[in-house]
């Protein structure tokens, strides 16, 4: 599946007060996407996630992060493999590999099945002077360049839920675009559930441009501290 139509070259990732940050080709500093979203996130998403966090038990909170971060880690490996070689090799008998291999078959029969072309899988992109991060995988889905990224959930979301993934596709085209002159005004979502229920968003349009709009006129007016605080490395 893997055509390599760009030169994507990695970018040196550096740690600034505990926030995952970037050094770009030029020599800036630049926050991580995932840096910026969680810096920029309402408050009262940060209350539901504290209240969560006291109803189930600061212990059991930490351990259902770490198993989400396993299982969507084993996930990206098969995955990864998959887009490079068009294959999904034999998950064995151990059964966190076994899950994780199931659910990529899902996203693989369902969502990458319609996906014509990989240009890549890990990704590193920066839009200069902005931002940077890696995405999943970008190339032509159903006969257009899109982003695309892969998602494990605990249980099904909803839309709602998930607005921070549709500003990362939007993040990652425009520096895409940035980077190599590029067009992508589409990114998709393609998500399982542990127990197997898998979920789709298609972001293009009207929605792709209301998304970036946020991305760019809310996340991207309060780089300004980061910048300030982060000049050259």
């Amino acid at each position: 599946m893997l055509q390599e139509r760009y030169d994507y070259k990695p970018i040196n990732r550096k740690t600034i007060d505990g926030k995952r940050h970037y050094a770009t080709p030029e020599g800036e500093a630049v926050p991580s996407v995932t840096t910026i979203l969680d810096k920029t996130k309402p408050e009262e998403k940060r209350k539901a996630l504290a209240a969560w966090k006291k109803r189930v038990g600061t212990e059991q909170a930490q351990r259902i992060t770490t198993e989400a971060a396993s299982r969507g880690t084993r996930l990206h490996k098969w995955l990864e493999d998959y887009c490079i070689t068009g294959e999904l090799a034999d998950p064995g008998s151990n059964p966190y590999s076994q899950q994780s291999h199931k659910m990529a078959q899902l996203i693989v029969e369902h969502g990458l099945s319609n996906a014509q072309e990989v240009w890549g899988t890990e990704v590193p992109l920066y839009y200069s002077g902005l931002y940077a991060g890696t995405t999943d995988c970008v190339g032509v889905h159903n006969n257009e360049p899109a982003i695309m990224d892969f998602k494990q959930t605990n249980k099904p979301k909803r839309t709602d839920w998930i607005e921070d993934y549709f500003l990362q596709l939007c993040a990652y085209a425009h520096a895409h675009n940035n980077m190599f002159n590029t067009t992508i005004n589409k990114g998709v979502i393609l998500m399982c559930s542990k127990d197997y229920q898998y979920q789709e968003w298609i972001l293009e349009g009207e929605a792709f441009e209301h998304y970036s709009n946020i991305w760019f006129n809310l996340c991207i007016s309060r780089l300004r501290s980061f910048q300030r605080a982060t000049k050259h490395i």
